[in-house]
């Protein structure tokens, strides 16, 4: 019988920890869904809030490890350094709003229930942060698994969502220059297009000028 590899290995932790996984993802949307909701009370009819969950699968669980690893290759000298425990995102949850104004309200109302969660944003193609990121434990239904939420203009998310799915399988091509800085200019257009979506309504709440 050929000997287990480390790839292997993971996906056997993977599953024996699904269970937890599940929870906290189903435990942190419900608690998400609690303290968003004085915002969701509020927003225009423009306006939307919307949470989605997701529990990462087990291949995308190993690629993610193998991109932590340099040269993509696991250290055969140390075979227990590597744990799916260590992976921030096995249950996720993603929070889209628009306009982006909403973005700062949800996160001061999670702030003061995830204080203790770390901050990881995501940067854009100049370093400034293009969305929100925490992670850390739901103590009260896993010590195992950490859970992690985005807070995302909901415009730049759902462009994500289909450029994940259309390149998941196509990493030489979603890691390529060319990709990267066409990816970069959609983010970029998506954070203009509200940038001014947001001054025409400032605009349009301002009163009339009684200057002739």
């Amino acid at each position: 019988m050929p000997e287990r590899t480390r790839k292997d290995r993971l996906r056997e932790e993977y599953f024996d920890l699904l269970p937890d996984i599940r929870r906290v993802v189903w435990n942190l949307e419900a608690e998400i869904r609690y303290y968003t909701r004085d915002v969701l009370k509020r927003l225009e009819r423009y306006e939307q809030l919307v949470i989605k969950s997701r529990i990462k699968d087990c291949e995308s669980a190993v690629e993610a490890f193998l991109r932590r690893q340099e040269g993509r290759a696991f250290d055969p000298e140390n075979p227990d350094e590597y744990s799916m425990r260590d992976l921030p995102d096995l249950a996720g949850v993603r929070i889209l709003v628009f306009p982006k104004s909403r973005l700062v309200e949800v996160d001061t109302a999670l702030r003061s229930h995830f204080s203790n969660w770390k901050s990881d944003p995501v940067p854009d193609d100049i370093g400034a942060p293009l969305a929100l990121k925490y992670y850390g434990y739901c103590n009260d239904v896993s010590r195992k698994v950490l859970g992690e939420y985005q807070i995302v203009p909901m415009l730049i998310g759902l462009f994500w969502e289909v450029e994940h799915s259309a390149m998941y399988k196509f990493r030489e091509v979603a890691n390529s220059k060319e990709m990267r800085r066409h990816r970069a200019d959609v983010e970029s257009a998506m954070s203009r297009f509200e940038a001014e979506f947001e001054t025409f309504l400032e605009n349009r709440d301002q009163p009339p000028s009684l200057t002739p």
